[in-house]
């Protein structure tokens, strides 16, 4: 038996896991996605099988709802005002710590690191008489301002670590043609970190459209109502209407996934060329 058939049969066992994990997960998607398209009763009497008849009013219901529609925009405006304003925050600040050096540089960068380990949950209450002190209760800049305080520390550690590969001969060059500090950093350094921007973007975004519990601190009015608190009241008020459910549950999930879809590509290539300048 040669090498490449020897190495072939070893790579057999984690073949069979990669197909068996991406069974598991695709499995409660394919059961939710037909299930939307049955009736409560088709659940209750047939519950794996395919529908009969196909009921699409649990999904085009949902669709010509309007209530869908401004969740769906209030998810997407809160996502990308929070990662515009956590990215380029994170960038100029990991700029300075990556490629200053002035004392307690690295105390700072510690403090960032360490608010990795901060729960969101234990700053709840204190979150909550501050938001109302700025009167920012039931405006989006309520659920923007601390999702971006709460994404920098991540996305300085990411940011910094690839700023602080970039040669400094090229910086020297820079400087030498005139480019001042932030002139490099705006021209040079950010073209040049392109996939690392847009790793923390989508790692940003993702965050901030999964998020349930600031949103649904903040807002009291439904004008403002994300993705999340909508499928949260939707189950509330559809209890019995099990099918309905899942067809809203497949719809909240379709922007998520066309969005990952998307961008796959850009968070895994960033995610290796870190790994490798690391």
């Amino acid at each position: 038996m040669n090498a490449g058939v020897r190495r072939r049969l070893r790579s057999v066992p984690l073949y069979v896991i990669v197909w068996l994990v991406g069974i598991a997960m695709v499995t409660p998607l394919l059961y939710a996605l037909v299930s939307g398209f049955k009736s409560t009763d088709q659940l209750s009497d047939n519950t794996f099988g395919l529908p009969s008849p196909w009921v699409t009013s649990n999904y085009t219901d949902v669709l010509a709802s309007g209530s869908f529609w401004r969740m769906l925009g209030a998810s997407t405006l809160i996502a990308v005002g929070t990662t515009v304003l956590t990215v380029g925050a994170a960038a100029l600040a990991a700029f300075a710590l990556a490629r200053f050096a002035f004392r307690g540089r690295e105390v700072l960068f510690t403090l960032f690191a360490v608010g990795l380990m901060f729960p969101f949950a234990v700053a709840i209450l204190p979150l909550f008489v501050l938001l109302r002190t700025f009167g920012l209760l039931d405006n989006p800049w309520g659920v923007i301002l601390p999702q971006a305080a709460f994404g920098l520390p991540i996305t300085i550690v990411i940011l910094r670590g690839f700023f602080r590969e970039i040669p400094g001969e090229l910086e020297e060059a820079a400087t030498l043609d005139g480019c001042s500090a932030f002139g490099f950093f705006w021209r040079i350094l950010l073209p040049m970190a392109r996939p690392a921007l847009g790793t923390v973007s989508i790692l940003a975004i993702v965050s901030s459209w999964n998020n349930f519990l600031l949103p649904l601190l903040v807002f009291s009015e439904q004008t403002w109502w994300t993705i999340p608190i909508g499928v949260q009241q939707f189950q509330g008020q559809y209890a019995t209407d099990i099918a309905r459910v899942f067809a809203y549950l497949i719809l909240a999930m379709v922007p998520a996934l066309a969005f990952y879809a998307v961008a796959e590509r850009q968070l895994i290539g960033g995610i290796t060329v870190g790994a490798t300048k690391g």
